[in-house]
């Protein structure tokens, strides 16, 4: 039967769209080049038998608090998906023992940052209040189709309500950098320490522009929705999807890598896949890089201006990951940290500022960037009973190695011995905080940012933000601006991902905007 639309990939966008299509009556075929579907999202046995580890996303907040999530969370829902939660989503450790646990009780969040330094609680509350009173502007700026009449006229109503100077002075407050407000806005170090790694999970650093606004979305998304993880992984997301669209008569088609999208006449006709096979549709969506957009999959059609903001878009950070399986619950040197789902390893502003620049230059970080999460406290059937598993993310790895900021590593790509010698650097910190690590390790499994580029082909460089998200590369500029919202020259084409606004991360949003474009 011939698809109403394909779909180029099969991680979270490429499944809003598809399951969103399909929902509304539409045939869909997502064609994904891997043995197995989810992009991003996979949980497997990486360390030992029974220790299921989600390999790459892991924290699903932002797909809980979006559209897509409110609209396909009760369908998801009898197909398996299912949310596991905790009170504690976050917390900051820094070298010395001290540590500050985020909360979902804005009152108990209030005190705690008030006993720190007077003011901070008060500050607090103004800033997530803040974010909670401008919530259907500036979520609709986050998430929504900048391009439209609805955005258009949401912007006059601010006009009305603000004034011209009052909608410039809040714009020009959401372009503070995250230095900026953590520095003029809370004395306690440790309160600007809980806050400050948060930006790299945006893309961002503390000095980038909007990144204040960002880390004040961030803690008011933590305390009123908390940090929630799915049972069983991510992986189970995508069953639950896959399941979704068959169900829907869609359907999902693994090692099917599309080799080009076919266009006669400015006008989508098909795709062709590696093998030969064409597959005729009206409509493409691709969830892909602009590189491999227009270096690749539209190779053969006459887009030169769109093939030059393709080769000028520019990629981030790498990220890297490792994997522990525990012979019991880490018992930290710190009291109250055992239910806390991500924990920050990092000192504060200047500790997370110097490692992404580090890394942005091309060097393995002295002191990185560690975020710690614990699925077992959340979901006890992801390892044996009486085990653990640790997932840690580092945000600010280099996408290609140029030398070691320490001087102790001998590097210049991302060799294993590179990836093992890094990993022991990032286990050494995290063994200082734990009981008797190496005595409770059973195994460890590590991705640097090359083996990430091998796994998923967007991860450019080990990028898992499709991009640089500094503001020439966001909003209306994403992935350019000739393409901002994800379409161009070719009729019935559509790009979706992280490389597209509104951005990287699980809240499948441009996705979401895609499918409703076309009649979802």
């Amino acid at each position: 039967m011939r698809p109403d639309h394909v779909i180029v990939g099969s991680g979270i966008n490429a499944l809003v769209a598809g399951a969103m299509l399909a929902l509304a009556g539409k045939r869909v075929l997502l064609l994904e080049r891997n043995a197995q579907a989810g992009g991003c999202l996979r949980t497997e046995e990486i360390t030992l038998p029974g220790f299921r580890h989600d390999v790459m996303a892991a924290t699903w907040v932002l797909f809980m608090t979006s559209p897509a999530g409110a609209a396909l969370g009760p369908h998801l829902a009898r197909h398996g998906f299912e949310y596991c939660h905790t009170p504690h989503p976050t917390a900051v450790l820094r070298p010395n023992g001290e540590a500050l646990v985020l909360t979902t009780d804005r009152a108990a969040n209030v005190a705690a940052f008030e006993a720190l330094a007077a003011g901070d609680g008060a500050r607090h509350a103004a800033d997530v209040g803040g974010i909670e009173a401008d919530a259907p502007f500036l979520f609709s700026l986050l998430g929504g189709p900048l391009w439209s009449w609805g955005t258009l006229r949401l912007l006059f109503g601010q006009v009305r309500k603000r004034g011209l100077r009052g909608l410039a002075a809040w714009f020009g407050t959401a372009l503070t950098p995250a230095r900026g407000w953590l520095e003029n806005g809370y004395q306690s170090p440790l309160v600007q320490a809980l806050y400050a790694p948060w930006v790299l999970h945006c893309g961002l650093t503390p000095e980038s522009t909007y990144s204040g606004q960002m880390g004040k979305v961030i803690a008011f998304a933590l305390e009123a929705a908390g940090a929630p993880i799915l049972k069983g992984g991510s992986g189970a997301a995508v069953d639950a999807f896959r399941k979704l669209i068959e169900e829907k008569g869609g359907a999902i088609r693994c090692d099917a890598e599309v080799d080009r999208i076919l266009v006669d006449g400015a006008k989508v006709r098909g795709v062709a896949l590696t093998g030969g096979e064409e597959i005729a549709c009206a409509s493409v969506l691709a969830s892909v890089t602009p590189s491999q957009l227009y270096g690749r999959l539209l190779r053969d059609v006459n887009l030169p201006e769109e093939r030059a903001a393709a080769d000028a878009f520019r990629h981030g950070r790498g990220n890297f990951q490792l994997h522990y399986a525990l012979d019991r619950p880490p018992e930290w040197l710190t009291p109250g940290l055992d239910k806390v789902a991500l924990i920050h390893l990092a000192d504060g502003i200047d500790s997370v500022s110097k490692s992404a620049n580090e890394a942005e230059r091309g060097m393995l970080p002295e002191t990185p960037t560690i975020c710690v999460g614990q699925p077992h406290a959340l979901d006890p059937s992801r390892c044996p009973e009486g085990k653990a598993i640790l997932w840690l993310q580092i945000p600010d790895a280099p996408r290609s190695v140029k030398g070691d900021a320490k001087g102790e590593i001998d590097a210049t790509d991302w060799s294993d011995a590179t990836r093992e010698a890094f990993a022991d650097r990032i286990e050494a910190t995290l063994a200082r905080h734990i009981r008797d690590f190496d005595a409770i390790k059973l195994a460890r499994a590590a991705h640097s940012p090359a083996d990430l580029e091998r796994m998923n082909v967007n991860l450019v460089g080990g990028d898992p933000y499709g991009g640089l998200c500094t503001l020439d590369q966001f909003f209306v500029f994403r992935p350019s601006a000739r393409t901002p919202d994800g379409t161009g020259l070719v009729r019935g084409l559509i790009q979706i991902g992280a490389s597209t606004h509104p951005g990287p991360g699980l809240g499948g949003g441009s996705g979401f905007l895609a499918a409703k474009r076309l009649g979802a």
